[in-house]
């Protein structure tokens, strides 16, 4: 079935349109538009099919998209939470249920805990270069990943941006901090691995 989008004029949307139809209503880059399955409307030039269809240029990314400091350092904040959660559940019923010497458990429950920072990158990995673009504590934030251009990154990019938080740590966390000073708010793994954290814009 031909995708169909609703088309905002004299601010009331109106619709639905086909493709060909848009056309014909000589659509400016700026036109809001949305099809069924969008959660928000868009303008029309940050839709690729509308892009090459109506001959617009990519947009750029403006200042309002970048996420800030303290929303990814709460995303963060919410991803060791839940994979923390996930782990502890995993060594109690480990524990609990295979494992009956006491000192046994013991090691048995640091030696999961400890996983955690490993089980961390890999859920950064395929999270962020998955379709939802985030993690679970990042999608809470609505902001996501992306590369310079907006698009989703690859898995070999999103394998790169999280080794590259080494760094970021490395530098004693000034890797972190260095989103203060530049205008895309990247920390340095960001500019390493060429990736941009991005929340939605709000209409």
């Amino acid at each position: 079935m031909a995708q169909t989008y609703i088309l905002v004029i004299d601010g009331k949307p109106q619709g639905p349109f086909s493709l060909e139809q848009l056309r014909d209503y000589h659509i400016k880059p700026g036109d809001f538009v949305k099809t069924p399955e969008m959660d928000d409307y868009k303008e029309a030039h940050e839709i690729a099919e509308l892009r090459e269809l109506l001959g617009f240029a990519r947009p750029a990314l403006l200042m309002q998209y970048f996420g800030s400091f303290d929303q990814r350092l709460l995303a963060s904040v919410l991803d060791w939470f839940i994979l923390f959660g996930v782990f502890i559940l995993i060594a109690f019923v480990v524990v609990l249920l295979f494992i009956h010497d006491k000192e046994t458990r013991i090691v048995a429950s640091f030696t999961i805990m400890g996983i955690v920072p490993f089980a961390k990158i890999i859920y950064h990995i395929v999270m962020e270069s998955s379709t939802k673009q985030a993690t679970f504590g990042k999608q809470m934030l609505k902001i996501r990943v992306v590369d310079m251009q907006g698009d989703r990154i690859t898995v070999g990019k999103a394998i790169s941006r999280n080794l590259c938080k080494i760094f970021s740590v490395g530098t004693g966390f000034i890797g972190y901090l260095l989103a203060f000073f530049n205008k895309q708010q990247q920390c340095l793994h960001d500019m390493m691995a060429g990736t941009l954290v991005i929340k939605d814009r709000l209409f």
